[in-house]
């Protein structure tokens, strides 16, 4: 039997909407925006929207960089998702700019060593019929002055583009608080407060209690607050979320006048075997990242800043004469196969499979977030529709819960990540 099975709780619900979003980030703001645009009610439920991995992401929307060995299940939705976000950046026309550019990406390498790994990456991405077209360093350097002359490679990447998702979240914002609702909520869509766990009425979902008292009663639940999403109360029985917190440490720097622009494009790196991007901003700011930690150490690293400095230094020197705005790290929620958790539940019992109504899980985006906002927005809606694509069945989020039963296309399971 699922938890909170009386009614009751439900009754004394304080706020009413079609849809209840829990967790302020990019995703969970791209959710409830694609919701409100479908003609649906949304509160919004974050103590500090957008300020967990949103706020210090850099934006790259890099289907084809970000093409990882035994991640190749993961590139469908990519794709599916980068497509997707000219439209969805479209939408935002309150008037904030949400800092979508369509600016390339060069991949580039220091050494010969690096230079080998960037071509057999290519050699995989070209299989997916992802576009890699090699530059002479004469030609990079004719794009991209700045960068070294040292460097042994470049490629040109130019289905990979870029959005600032501190921006974004300000943009969707705008753009859901100017849509009048009846919702006695902060700006007309969000509670600032602690989701504690979800309500139930029978065998349903119907909401969301809060900490600090009272609730939100909602006919759909979108549970989409990255690592919290494992310690809410009254989550389905026999359901496990799986998900590890997996630490980046991310600069910013100004840019002095003189050295402006100091890139055209976003640079992602190779050095000595480690990865590092630059991403320029249009504000005249550069986003350095990012490291990638599971030490369980929340605070930004020295040694990872030293790194990321070092390292971006290799590929554009002018990086030493730039002024360090700001050092940030945050958890980003990793799953065993390194794949989102998306979709409904399956609900425990015998007969029939069916999922449990009233309740959507989107969490565990790893380093994709940002990426996958439009597609989790659209899959989401799309499941409140009742609308189900056999595509991303391989991402429902009971595939790590032996006692449910077997979400529908596990043939088709992602391989799972290494170490």
């Amino acid at each position: 039997m699922n938890p909170g099975t009386s009614g009751e709780e439900c009754a004394a619900a304080s706020l009413e909407a079609d849809v209840a979003v829990i967790g302020g980030g990019v995703v969970g703001h791209g959710i409830a925006w694609e919701a409100r645009r479908s003609g649906r009610s949304v509160v919004l439920i974050d103590e500090a929207p957008g300020s967990g991995a949103s706020w210090a992401a850099a934006g790259m929307l890099a289907p084809v960089s970000e093409l990882h060995y035994q991640e190749e299940g993961l590139l469908e939705l990519m794709l599916e998702s980068s497509a997707g976000w000219p439209e969805f950046a479209a939408t935002l026309t309150a008037g904030e700019d949400a800092g979508y550019l369509t600016t390339p990406t060069l991949a580039v390498g220091a050494d010969p060593a690096d230079r080998r790994a960037l071509m057999d990456l290519r050699e995989v991405q070209r299989t997916h019929g992802l576009e890699v077209e090699p530059l002479t360093i004469r030609e990079a350097r004719s794009r991209e002055p700045l960068l070294s002359p040292a460097i042994s490679c470049a490629l040109d990447i130019p289905a990979d583009h870029q959005v600032d998702p501190r921006r974004l979240v300000r943009a969707i914002a705008a753009g859901l608080a100017s849509r009048g609702q009846e919702i006695a909520a902060a700006k007309g869509y969000a509670v600032r407060e602690h989701a504690a766990g979800l309500l139930w009425d029978g065998g349903r979902v119907c909401g969301v209690r809060l900490a600090r008292g009272g609730s939100v009663r909602a006919a759909e639940t979108v549970v989409a607050n990255g690592l919290a999403a494992a310690q809410l109360q009254n989550l389905p029985e026999g359901l496990q979320l799986p998900l590890r917190p997996v630490y980046g440490d991310i600069l910013r720097l100004r840019v002095p006048a003189h050295l402006q622009p100091l890139l055209t494009a976003t640079v992602r790196g190779m050095v000595r075997g480690v990865p590092v991007y630059i991403v320029p901003r249009r504000d005249g700011t550069v986003v350095i990242g990012a490291t990638q930690r599971e030490d369980g150490v929340p605070g930004t690293s020295a040694g990872g800043v030293y790194q990321l400095l070092r390292d971006a230094q290799v590929l554009l020197p002018a990086v030493a004469e730039l002024e360090l705005l700001e050092a940030t790290a945050r958890a980003r929620p990793g799953t065993p196969d390194n794949a989102p958790l998306l979709g409904r539940v399956p609900a425990r019992g015998e007969g029939p499979r069916t999922d449990v109504a009233g309740l959507i899980i989107a969490t565990g985006f790893f380093r994709h977030g940002v990426l996958l906002t439009p597609a989790a927005a659209v899959i989401c809606r799309q499941l409140m529709d009742g609308i189900t694509d056999p595509r991303w069945a391989a991402f429902r989020p009971g595939r790590f819960s032996p006692g449910l039963p077997d979400p529908v296309g596990a043939a088709v399971a992602l391989s799972p990540a290494p170490g």
